[in-house]
């Protein structure tokens, strides 16, 4: 047994290395089952291969046997929306995909090699469906204009899959809204009905839930609206067994359960909890149906998942180890979740719904470090500006091969997830565990805005983007401070995407942290209008306010028109790809630290988009990021060659 040695907060040796990281987890989504209604064998999930660039294959899981069903070079992916999601659809022995790298939908059946059934350059596919009584997909469109700044075309379209007709062949269903996600047939096949929703709003602000009959040609007759608004966000509709419609909606400013039912919309379970998460990826499903019209569903209560029978407007707990699923299946006598919990990584699994027996099929870490290297994160609340309460995850620095009395507190890295509708969960991380095994803590923030606590607390992000999310930052490191858990002169705070513009904005118009990291960060706000892509091209209007009016708010919120108020080491990641947060907001940012002498690194990333998928991308920015805290916090300088150069390091760090 190794003798526990004394080490200085930052420096603790650890057994989880970045490669560790970046090799150990797969990314586990978009879950679904196979096979007929009341015989259903076959699993089917997407791994995500960070050792293979990232590429995303189709498992299928039949009994104890796991087969691959995309192999390489084959990446089931799209970029409907940039964000993606739905990418398969099953019928049978047969899937259809959309392979990310011709953006066309394949057809793959039996053993048979992978065809393509689109045209090349017909648009990105998503959310797409199985008509087998019409031989045909009913999926998301997205065209792109092939040249220009001119965004592209969303539509609901049928694509033929009969053999014997014109394969791929595609025709209009729907046009007109500047969005669509979710066509889902009844079980009959004669009613489809879909979300759409429109400009300036985003799917979690305001849909509209519509249904149509499906005439013997395959048209639809008159759409008529069923539920949703312009502050009405309606997601998840799928039919029952017998044939009835049932949604979430935030009618009652929780995602709730309904049901259409004879033109009438019943509440099925009215509670403060929450059955939906914001759509930024499509496909994603957290209920379903029993045989007998049972719904079993994950909701969430402050932040926590839970697992539920719902019948008869009763929820009966489904005993498990998960406190975040993410999403479920029901297949006969069963559920099939993706879960995870704070000793427990990401997993997929089946629990059965007679005898409750948990069955672990896979696992997105296959060797879990010891516990003894393990933080088991704290629920904590705490008070904000405005009189609110915010929540978050705090992570203390834990391992078992060095005294927990190192004679000073430690470091702690404030995390503001991106999103920013995002929510932090307290499933085991590794990347997480690769700071607290090291000796920082790690405080992972629930601000204002966040989803999971209701209508009303993502609401108070609304027109406060970079005040709300800041503040519930700076408030809850100063919380750690005051209980004695943190070294106030050595705060960090980090963040990707819309965190990374909370990172700058904490940075560079308050004094609280000490350094910072931003991965692929907002730092110009009129820059995100005008190079974004269609799906958030016009979300600032809720976060900042709607322009011209909001110019100023825009200019007095950007870190970029204040760059010489930043004065604290920085450190930015950039993917080169990154079509979300173009490139030359941090390149812009990294230059005017680097021209005023502050302390700052920057690491380019050829390749990646919005958000790093490579295995050795992975452990390169974990690496350069505690290289950077380690040098400009005056701790001894790690061995060997550095993974990145820091601009204007004082001599003598």
């Amino acid at each position: 047994m190794m003798t526990p040695t004394p080490s200085a907060h930052g420096l603790w040796p650890s057994p989880i290395s970045a490669a560790l990281v970046a090799e150990g987890a797969q990314q586990l989504t978009q879950l679904t089952l196979g096979g007929a209604a009341d015989t259903i064998a076959d699993i089917f999930v997407l791994a995500g291969r960070a050792s293979e660039g990232g590429r995303n294959t189709l498992l299928r899981q039949r009994g104890q046997q796991v087969s691959e069903i995309t192999p390489a070079p084959l990446n089931v992916r799209n970029r409907v929306h940039e964000y993606g999601g739905g990418a398969y659809a099953l019928d049978g022995d047969t899937v259809y995909f959309s392979n990310f790298s011709d953006d066309r939908i394949y057809l793959q059946s039996g053993a048979a090699p992978a065809a393509p059934l689109t045209a090349p350059a017909g648009g990105r596919y998503a959310d797409f469906i199985v008509d087998q009584k019409r031989k045909r997909l009913i999926g998301v469109r997205e065209l792109h204009p092939a040249a220009g700044h001119a965004h592209p075309q969303n539509t609901l379209c049928a694509i033929n899959i009969d053999a014997g007709g014109a394969l791929g062949t595609t025709s209009v269903l729907v046009e007109g809204s500047d969005f669509y996600a979710a066509p889902r047939l009844s079980p009959d096949g004669a009613q489809l009905a879909w979300l759409s929703w429109e400009h300036p709003h985003m799917p979690w602000q305001g849909t509209q839930l519509w249904l149509a009959d499906v005439r013997l040609d395959g048209s639809l007759g008159p759409a008529r609206l069923v539920a949703g608004a312009a502050d009405i966000a309606i997601c998840q509709p799928q039919w029952s067994p017998s044939g009835a419609l049932h949604f979430v909606s935030d009618s009652s400013g929780w995602w709730n359960l309904y049901c259409l039912a004879d033109d009438r919309i019943d509440a099925l379970c009215p509670m403060q909890a929450e059955f939906a998460t914001p759509h930024w990826t499509f496909g994603v499903s957290m209920y379903g149906f029993c045989a007998n019209g049972d719904i079993v569903c994950t909701y969430i209560i402050e932040g926590v998942s839970r697992l539920a029978r719902l019948h008869a407007g009763a929820l009966t707990p489904i005993v498990n180890p998960y406190q975040e699923i993410r999403e479920l299946r029901v297949g006969p006598g069963f559920v099939a979740l993706l879960g995870g919990a704070p000793t427990l990584a990401l997993e997929l699994s089946t629990i059965d719904l007679a005898s409750g027996d948990l069955t672990v099929l896979a696992r997105s870490i296959d060797d879990v470090p010891d516990e003894k290297y393990l933080s088991i994160p704290d629920s904590i609340h705490f008070p904000s500006n405005g009189g609110r309460i915010a929540q978050a995850f705090f992570y203390p620095p834990k391992n078992a091969d060095v005294p927990m009395d190192c004679g000073s507190l430690p470091p702690v890295i404030v995390i503001s997830h991106g999103g920013p509708t995002s929510m932090a969960s307290n499933t085991l991380k590794l990347a997480t565990q690769y700071w607290t095994s090291r000796g920082f803590g790690v405080l992972d923030v629930n601000y204002g805005g966040s989803s999971g606590f209701g209508r009303a607390y993502r609401d108070a992000l609304k027109g406060q983007w970079g005040i709300v999310d800041v503040d519930d930052c700076i408030a809850g490191a100063r919380h750690l401070v005051e209980r004695g858990l943190a070294d106030v002169e050595h705060l960090i705070i980090r963040g990707g995407s819309a965190g990374g513009l909370t990172t700058l904005c904490a940075l560079t118009f308050h004094d609280v942290f000490k350094a910072g990291a931003s991965y692929y960060g907002v730092s110009d706000l009129k820059g995100l209008d005008l190079d974004s892509h269609k799906f958030e091209s016009r979300y600032n209007q809720y976060l900042i306010g709607p322009a011209p009016q909001a110019q100023a708010l825009y200019l007095a919120r950007s870190p970029i028109h204040h760059s010489a108020r930043l004065k604290r080491p920085m450190i930015f990641f950039q993917g080169l790809d990154d079509k979300v947060v173009p490139p030359q907001q941090s390149e812009t940012m990294f230059k005017a630290l680097d021209a005023r002498g502050v302390p700052v690194a920057y690491l380019p990333l050829a390749g990646e988009g919005h958000g790093f998928r490579k295995a050795e991308n992975i452990a390169l920015t974990l690496q350069a990021e505690l290289y950077f805290y380690q040098r400009v916090f005056g701790l001894a300088a790690p061995d060997g060659a550095a993974p990145v150069h820091i601009h204007n390091l004082p001599p003598g760090i």
